[in-house]
């Protein structure tokens, strides 16, 4: 009977002692899942801080470069979108391109493109430049969206025929967009809401949308 019981006393002991070992692991595999995470979030930080330090080099050197070219447009301070209104570019009702746009844009895009790509890190930060056409709230909406694309495709298409550094890499990242009267007023027409706007999107801009969304939770 003793020696049963001592039998038993040693099994439970082993038991123990196999629970206690994977207690353990378990353990260390949270200590290194918790590190591994924690070095995840500090790496993913980091890029999201150099990446907005880097779209703010790129607009405000935009907008440098445009006071001292003379131009009178402005970036965004956030989002770097520059509108053009069709009283430059274009006559009223048209997307041929007037002689004074073809002069704006002679001015414009040589130094809109130096300045994106400056550099390697600017260069990779704008994923997309989006040309995109607009409309005011005035007219049939049918016209006002071939218009804005019209638009759009005129001016591409005379950047296109124009000689300036970094064409190709410029090219290389353009898409058009008609966007007609969406973002207009629409209560009333207005000379503003018609124009043509160049419109960054950035690297990974989804992504650490998300990710500034929840630093400002914490």
């Amino acid at each position: 009977m003793r020696a049963l019981r001592n039998y038993s006393d040693a099994n439970d002991t082993d038991e123990s002692g196999v629970w206690l070992s994977i207690g353990d692991l378990m353990s260390v595999l949270l200590m290194i899942f918790a590190l591994l995470l924690i070095s995840a979030l500090v790496q993913i930080s980091e890029v999201y801080e150099e990446s907005q330090n880097t779209r703010v080099v790129i607009i405000k050197g935009i907008n440098d470069a445009l006071t001292s070219a003379g131009i009178e447009v402005k970036a965004d301070g956030e989002t770097g979108d520059i509108s053009i209104t069709d009283s430059i570019l274009f006559d009223l009702n048209a997307h041929q391109l007037k002689p004074s746009g073809e002069v704006f844009l002679e001015k414009f895009i040589p130094v809109y493109s130096e300045v994106i790509f400056q550099s390697k890190a600017t260069a990779d930060e704008v994923s997309r430049i989006v040309v995109e056409g607009h409309s005011s709230s005035e007219g049939a909406f049918d016209r006002n969206m071939e218009l804005s694309v019209l638009r759009a495709n005129s001016v591409i298409a005379f950047v296109n025929s124009m000689n300036f550094d970094n064409k190709a890499q410029f090219f290389n990242k353009v898409v058009i967009s008609g966007r007609g009267p969406i973002e207009a007023d629409q209560s009333s027409a207005k000379a503003a809401d018609r124009k043509v706007k160049f419109r960054f999107q950035f690297k990974d801009d989804e992504f650490l949308g998300h990710f500034s969304e929840v630093k400002k939770v914490d």
